[in-house]
């Protein structure tokens, strides 16, 4: 977002967020904020595969009802960090879509939905069913801090997929998860982007900063929630109440877990950008960001102490250092203990590093629910 919007979107105390739906606002001067409400109308207008906004017209999206059941659809579902999370909130996912094949044969191993595999710039809007929310953490390579920020990298487009089936379906709600780096790319402008075309669908567009730490997970991950409402529902002001007690720590994760054998442990070569910083916390803190790169894994708490040598310089501490198993990487992004991971090892510690962490999807669907029940 720019500087104003962005400062409008602290959580102030308790965890709520203020309206991010301002942001709309900044449309004029920004090349990429230009014209994307009429993005959005001419997409509700032409849907791929002949959908049209029947689901809302035809009465099958109705809030309220506190026991009630709510359907959910998930875009660039991966292994379904948040889809679970929203499922033990009192989701049902119906149907789920990404382009990697493992994450759909791993979603397919825990899930009832019907997982389409491929790209979802050639699924029509009418080949997904009509489900009360829509889930979508789209791709956030290009956003993220701990990379290259490249504003055309390809993957920064594929929001317009998620805009363009939300303006079809119009489903009561949309939620999603991604990098903090989404908030400054370019200055703000794409954040301010991305807000407008969903504001000029019919949503009221909430953002709300987060640690995933503030939310029962053992973990320092900052992400952004966008979470957006349809207008007609009246809902004004969302809120994600940060967890009571203290945070989870790597004792409380990793406890009870099995050895590790090594073949579910990266041995790849240490690369001087992984001896640029610190990568071992104890058992008594969190775990440092779980990434989807194998090679980029944190330490396990268990190994030496590093050593800072000069700017940017680390060693290891003498004695057994090993990265963190993708099991306890699925630990600490809490997974089901029983969760099983399809694809050879790199691919698995990319599913659990690219997924929500199901505790925060469960945090954000419990607010989701309650905003729709009342609604």
């Amino acid at each position: 977002m720019g500087a104003d919007a962005q400062k409008h979107n602290e959580p102030s105390a308790g965890g709520a967020a203020v309206s991010c739906a301002a942001a709309g606002q900044h449309q004029a001067g920004g090349a990429l904020a230009a014209g994307a409400a009429s993005t959005c109308a001419a997409a509700g207008q032409h849907p791929a595969g002949g959908a049209s906004s029947t689901c809302a017209a035809a009465g099958q999206h109705q809030a309220g009802g506190a026991g009630r059941l709510f359907t959910a659809a998930s875009l660039f579902c991966g292994a379904g960090g948040l889809d679970i999370g929203f499922e033990r909130a009192g989701f049902k996912t119906l149907w789920a879509n990404d382009f990697d094949r493992d994450a759909c044969e791993t979603h397919r191993l825990w899930s009832k939905a019907d997982v389409v595999c491929g790209d979802i710039s050639r699924i029509g809007a009418g080949d997904i069913p009509c489900t009360d929310v829509i889930l979508g953490g789209f791709p956030c390579q290009g956003f993220s801090l701990s990379g290259p920020r490249k504003i055309d990298d390809s993957r920064n487009r594929l929001y317009k997929e998620y805009v363009r089936i939300v303006s079809a379906k119009r489903p009561l709600a949309f939620i999603g998860e991604n990098v903090k780096g989404l908030l400054t790319m370019a200055g703000g402008a794409f954040m301010d982007a991305i807000v407008a075309e969903f504001s000029g669908c019919g949503y009221d567009v909430y953002c709300l900063p987060v640690n995933a730490r503030d939310y029962g997970v053992p973990q320092d991950r900052e992400r952004v929630i966008i979470a957006g409402f349809r207008k007609d529902l009246g809902i004004r002001g969302f809120a994600l109440p940060k967890c009571a007690g203290r945070p989870q720590t790597l004792a409380d994760a990793l406890s009870g877990l099995p050895q590790a054998v090594p073949g579910d442990v990266c041995d790849a070569p240490f690369s001087p950008r992984y001896m640029s910083r610190n990568r071992k916390r104890g058992w008594g803190d969190v775990s440092y960001t779980i990434p989807a790169m194998a090679k980029q894994v944190p330490l396990h708490p268990g190994s030496p102490d590093m050593a800072k040598l000069g700017k940017d310089i680390w060693r290891f501490g003498d004695g057994g250092t090993r990265r963190l198993s993708y099991r306890e990487c699925a630990a600490i992004q809490t997974f089901p203990a029983d969760m099983e991971f399809a694809g050879d090892l790199t691919s698995k510690y990319r599913q659990i590093g690219n997924a929500v962490p199901v505790k925060l999807a469960e945090c954000a669907a419990k607010a989701v629910r309650s905003a729709l029940a009342l609604a």
